[in-house]
């Protein structure tokens, strides 16, 4: 009798962790879309922040806060965070959570959290971003984006880069090289995430979530507009 007990309450804590470690990881990807409307808060209330014309005329967007960089001479890169895509409508789509990996070769010591923002010149290469992972330098051109509010998109924008990077570390606005970075879709916090998931390409053209964290980054990224 003893063991059948001891059965029950083990099969009776399974179960409760199958019930809880889902809502579990939904709730870590719902932080990490409210990390993504704090960092575009953030930079938005400095000073040299990201001109707002800028993400007016960007088709898409990627957010990744607290990224690790650390180097040593040789640099090494890791984050996770989401991105989103601009519909014909204007409309934001819903996140698609996404990895970045990888380093360069520079002057860098130590180790650093950086929170960084990607604005993309066009929505194509995110749309396609499910058919496998992309590099930075590489198959896409990375450029140091301007800065300042008061600065001209007409003048200032030749958007000749593909994407354009902002970074900030302890409040400042921090130049990192992306060179050799590569951005893939992060398979298990999209599934956590969605109940249903299907790929990348579904989500950004999917119906848009209408309340709670990913409304609020919307409406974050609407104020640019």
């Amino acid at each position: 009798m003893k063991k059948l007990r001891l059965l029950n309450v083990q099969l009776m804590a399974l179960v409760g962790l199958a019930v809880i470690t889902p809502a579990f990881a939904q709730n870590k990807e719902e932080e990490k879309v409210k990390a993504a409307t704090a960092v575009l808060n953030d930079f938005n209330e400095m000073q040299e922040n990201i001109p707002a014309q800028l993400l007016n005329l960007s088709k898409g967007v990627i957010i990744i806060p607290k990224m690790i960089n650390a180097g040593l001479m040789l640099g090494g890169k890791y984050g996770r965070g989401l991105a989103m895509v601009k519909k014909a409508n204007g409309d934001w789509s819903d996140p698609v959570f996404i990895t970045i990996t990888g380093g360069s070769i520079g002057a860098q010591i130590g180790v650093q959290a950086v929170d960084l923002v990607l604005v993309f010149k066009n929505s194509k290469t995110l749309m396609e971003i499910g058919k496998g992972s992309f590099t930075l330098g590489g198959d896409l051109s990375v450029a140091a984006g301007p800065m300042g509010r008061s600065s001209s998109a007409q003048t200032d924008y030749k958007l000749e880069a593909e994407v354009y990077s902002y970074s900030r570390s302890k409040g400042l606005f921090a130049g990192i090289t992306l060179n050799g970075a590569a951005l893939a879709v992060d398979e298990k916090a999209n599934s956590a995430f969605y109940s249903g998931w299907v790929n990348a390409n579904t989500t950004f053209k999917g119906s848009a979530i209408s309340s709670g964290p990913v409304s609020e980054l919307r409406a974050k990224l609407d104020e640019f507009n």
